[in-house]
């Protein structure tokens, strides 16, 4: 299966790779990694200029459609983030950026920042989850940041509904962020991190996709390793050979790797 992920040059901006991960059962192996970069950050003065983070991947009309996260510094905050998208063809090597300008863009309903977002494209329509400043704290990274929804029916042009779909609960919780969301027959399912001050796993369940119960007491189980002893964060989850799979990152944000968990 492919994995797309972002390294970090050594500027500290991220870009878009991706590798091959062989699994069965509890072995895994990864078979091969891009030799370069799929997409590197934009020009200078666009949306994400200093960084391209990747998020989500949903696959239509026989292409990929690749969302993530468009980073651009700023001098009154540390940055401001968008959301834009790139394409891939089907078993293609290269992606390309679909616009020089962000397809989620901030707004009166997202006046601040976003990004982080979750897409499915056959729920039914496109439907799309992704993160929200609601406010900027007085000094360095504070905030209160808290997930929202959007719609399209083309996975291009997007409606955000301004609806908060998972709300903080409060200090010491600031943030909640990088949704991802499976949908099963009976439930929608998102996996989110909540940052109360370091990241931790957080889970929610709804039967329409609007309306979210927290149950944040689902967690890994096991012993962590060094690398994850911090913070853990930006699940990933997919199914493959019967199993249900979760790819995750530790320390500084998957500082040295990205972890593999599997759903007993």
């Amino acid at each position: 299966m492919r994995v797309f992920f972002s390294p970090r040059d050594q500027e500290n901006r991220s870009a878009i790779a991706s590798l091959n991960l062989a699994l069965d059962g509890e072995k895994f192996e990864i078979t091969w990694v891009s030799p370069e970069p799929l997409l590197l950050p934009g020009v200078r003065g666009a949306f994400d200029d200093s960084g391209v983070t990747v998020s989500s991947v949903a696959e239509a009309n026989g292409r990929l459609y690749v969302y993530y996260l468009g980073w651009s510094l700023s001098i009154t905050v540390p940055f401001r983030n968008f959301v834009g998208m790139a394409v891939m063809e089907r078993g293609g090597k290269t992606l390309q950026r679909f616009s020089f300008a962000p397809v989620v863009d901030r707004s009166a309903i997202d006046p601040f920042s976003l990004g982080y977002p979750w897409v499915l494209s056959k729920a039914p329509g496109w439907r799309m989850w992704y993160g929200s400043h609601v406010e900027w704290g007085a000094k360095g990274h504070e905030m209160v940041h808290v997930i929202k929804d959007a719609t399209s029916l083309d996975g291009v042009n997007w409606h955000p509904t301004g609806h908060i779909a998972i709300d903080v609960e409060g200090p010491p919780e600031f943030a909640i962020s990088r949704p991802c969301v499976v949908r099963d027959p009976e439930l929608f399912r998102m996996w989110y991190s909540r940052r109360n001050p370091d990241y931790n796993l957080g889970y929610a369940e709804s039967a329409d996709g609007l309306v979210w119960r927290r149950r944040d007491d689902l967690q890994l189980v096991g012993r962590p390793g060094a690398w994850e002893t911090e913070s853990v964060e930006y699940p990933s989850i997919f199914d493959h050979g019967g199993s249900r799979y979760m790819l995750y990152n530790g320390n500084g944000y998957g500082r040295t790797g990205f972890g593999l968990a599997i759903l007993e």
